[in-house]
């Protein structure tokens, strides 16, 4: 289920679109413009070489694919915006200058954001040891600029020496990549659904558990555990985990810090960045700054 609006983001769950994926070999349409999905396909079911890449850009609004699988792992590698991921169970972020991997066979959805520049990387089963489950990979320099160039190559240079050369030296960077953990855990349980849209329609809600509890007509007690066994976080750690994964999305694709912060309900942008930098060691600032010189090196 994809959900609209500038804050919202994929909800897992086996809806229909990813049972009809299972039975159809169709090719997926993978293509976004400014008008949404445009007219052209990559067919998964026609790949031919150990590891193909494509490059896409989203222009003035969100670009969306709805939920599909394949065989083939897929990378998200993204050179500017962010892209969200839904799969069963979690929703992942790939955010600027960084990767996501996901396992072939998995049902998932891609959300790239407004002006987005992404690429998409597509690996055979057992052309490398990749991870069986999803996860962020950190891009270092040489393996983004080898995905670039695999995703340029023109229609009669795919087979040639040079890009099996370019393939054999991809696939051998592509498992050096240091794994990295940024997802939110989500639910399928019905009133679980409720909170999860509302809070993704509206994240600045600073609505208590027991305010919560009371609109899906439960006591503060079974949603506190219904969220606790579902997530394996506490409501109130899950409600920051929501906030941190919107917060590098929107940072990502060039918002400030004190835009995120309002956005997000805080009272200030300190305690925005208070919050921040339990979650993820150090401020906004620096945490970027570190990124971008990390994919300069």
């Amino acid at each position: 289920m994809v959900l609209n609006g500038s804050a919202t983001l994929g909800i897992a769950g086996e809806c229909e679109s990813a049972r009809t994926a299972e039975k159809s070999p169709d090719p997926v349409n993978l293509k976004m413009t400014s008008q949404g999905l445009d007219p052209w396909s990559f067919e998964f079911d026609k790949m031919d070489a150990a590891v193909a890449a494509i490059q896409i850009r989203t222009q003035a609004v969100v670009g969306e694919l709805a939920t599909h699988q394949h065989r083939q792992g897929q990378l998200v590698m993204v050179l500017h915006g962010a892209v969200t991921c839904e799969v069963p169970g979690a929703l992942w972020m790939a955010p600027a200058h960084g990767g996501l991997w996901i396992p072939g066979g998995v049902p998932h959805s891609n959300r790239v954001t407004a002006n987005g520049n992404v690429c998409f990387l597509f690996v055979q089963d057992g052309a490398a040891l990749m991870p069986k489950t999803c996860c962020a990979l950190a891009i270092h320099p040489l393996l983004r600029e080898l995905i670039l160039h695999l995703a340029a190559l023109p229609k009669g240079g795919q087979h040639d020496a040079e890009a099996t050369r370019l393939r054999a030296v991809l696939l051998d960077q592509l498992v050096r990549m240091p794994t990295e953990t940024m997802h939110l855990p989500v639910s399928d349980e019905p009133r679980l659904r409720r909170l999860i849209e509302a809070l993704m329609q509206d994240p600045s809600d600073r609505s208590t558990a027991s305010q919560w509890a009371s609109r899906l007509a439960m006591s503060e007690r079974t949603l506190t555990r219904l969220v606790q066994s579902e997530t394996g976080m506490s409501f109130g750690r899950w409600r920051q985990r929501l906030h941190l994964v919107l917060a590098l999305q929107w940072m990502s694709s060039g918002a400030s810090v004190q835009q995120v912060a309002e956005k997000l309900g805080y009272e200030s942008v300190s305690a925005f960045i208070v919050m921040f930098r339990k979650s993820v060691g150090k401020p906004p600032a620096r945490y970027f700054s570190e990124r971008r010189l990390a994919q300069a090196a």
